[in-house]
């Protein structure tokens, strides 16, 4: 099926998207992080192409306008339909983490193919997305089998996060703020977790989106040092209206995931001082970590963001070389990644991207076949301009060549999703 690509329906459009130039009402943080978008002789930047997508993309038609819900009466209301929507959605406990430039459609399938629940879009900036339409083309799309799906996005501004929202609110199950950013761009933009320092602000966000949105809201935090800013904190979202917290177990500062590793206990005192659906975030590098992290927090479902680039399989239950039990030699150990990056090219041909994102997903799925045959690495590097044609040609030539380590999924592994099964089916 075609990717859906949005087209301006909000009221007073000419107005919201009188600039296709977003530099002209940008802070300079904002135009940094729009940069790719007036980078028009990289090829990266442009939209893939091939005779599958030769089609015009399907567009994304203005909704019919559906009535705002009713106000709740009360806490216990709000609770309430916080759980009854999450059941309808099926209560999705593997989940692929927002990723910027790699949670893009073509990504999310593929990881659905293998056992992913539900999906975040990459962070969408709201100021860039609700002015700048060819930034919406390139940076979302969708299609009817992609759901549950929460879109994300960083803000500072509830009247321009609301437009941008608007605009996704009939085509996925969330609206995700993004509070959880400790990059530098994020500082310099003031959004992501450094809105932690403005917990005035992250409210009106959450409020203004949960009264004038009829898909729930949703929020992506970290924690703080101390525990009790952490459970304050996130209470305030619950009461803000809030319907799901995600919490990444890492502070702000602790932003290599390598180095640090993430705070379960913290997840679970949030699980254990909510009342709406909260997932956990850290540490999910194999199903037996989804096993513990649930049996440790009793998260209703958990992330993962980077060990999936490496083995999108993840959620199947297949593991890399380096996550291998010590002399277990059994099981079946037959994914090759190579095969995995040919399933991700057709879903690219099917859903048109960027250049970038591709390059990027290669470079992390053949990452074992590229450091044994560095050479086809440096061709790769090389490329100035992509084609399909040529990616193929150079998959083929890496399964040729062999070397390549293979994901493997052992008994253990399929044990831990049942007990996963068990748990989600407990927790609901």
């Amino acid at each position: 099926m075609l990717p859906r690509r949005l087209v301006p329906f909000l009221p007073n459009s000419r107005l919201l998207f009188r600039s296709l130039n977003p530099s002209l009402a940008m802070s300079p943080a904002d135009a940094a992080a729009a940069a790719h978008l007036t980078t028009a002789s990289d090829p990266d930047e442009d939209i893939c192409s091939s005779p599958a997508a030769a089609a015009a993309p399907e567009e994304i038609a203005p909704p019919v306008p559906t009535p705002l819900p009713p106000p709740p009466a009360s806490a216990e209301e709000r609770v309430e339909r916080a759980w009854a929507h999450w059941r309808r959605l099926g209560s999705p406990r593997l989940v692929v983490a927002p990723m910027v430039d790699n949670s893009e459609l073509p990504f999310r399938m593929l990881c659905r193919r293998y056992g992913a629940d539900a999906a975040y879009t990459p962070m969408l900036h709201s100021r860039i997305f609700s002015e700048n339409e060819k930034h919406r083309d390139m940076e979302f799309t969708t299609c009817k089998e992609d759901r549950p799906l929460f879109v994300q996005f960083c803000a500072n501004d509830p009247d321009i996060l609301l437009q941008a929202a608007k605009l996704v609110e009939a085509h996925c199950d969330y609206v995700d703020l993004n509070f959880g950013c400790p990059q530098r761009i994020a500082k310099r933009g003031y959004y992501g977790a450094f809105l932690m320092d403005n917990l005035p602000l992250v409210k009106s966000l959450v409020q203004n989106l949960s009264e004038n949105l009829c898909v729930p809201v949703s929020c992506k935090i970290r924690i703080f040092p101390r525990l009790e800013d952490t459970l304050a904190y996130a209470k305030m979202l619950e009461e803000a209206g809030a319907s799901l917290v995600a919490v990444h177990g890492r502070t702000r500062d602790e932003k290599d995931g390598k180095k640090f590793r993430a705070d379960w206990d913290a997840i679970k005192a949030v699980k254990d001082a909510l009342r709406i659906p909260v997932l956990a975030n850290g540490n999910i590098r194999h199903m037996e970590d989804v096993k513990s992290c649930l049996q440790h927090t009793g998260a209703d479902g958990v992330l993962s963001a980077e060990p999936l680039l490496e083995n999108p399989a993840l959620f199947a239950g297949f593991r890399t070389k380096e996550w291998k039990e010590d002399g277990n030699e059994d099981g079946d150990g037959g994914l090759d990644p190579a095969d995995l990056a040919i399933e991700y090219l057709k879903l690219c041909e099917q859903y048109p991207v960027p250049w970038r994102m591709i390059r990027s997903h290669l470079h992390k799925l053949l990452g074992s076949c590229f450091r044994v045959h560095p050479q086809v690495r440096e061709e790769f590097n090389a490329q100035t301009k992509l084609t399909f044609e040529g990616l193929h040609d150079m998959v083929k030539r890496l399964k040729e060549l062999g070397g390549g380590i293979p994901l493997y999924r052992d008994q253990s592994s399929l044990q831990s999703h049942a007990v996963t099964n068990g748990l989600a089916a407990s927790n609901a």
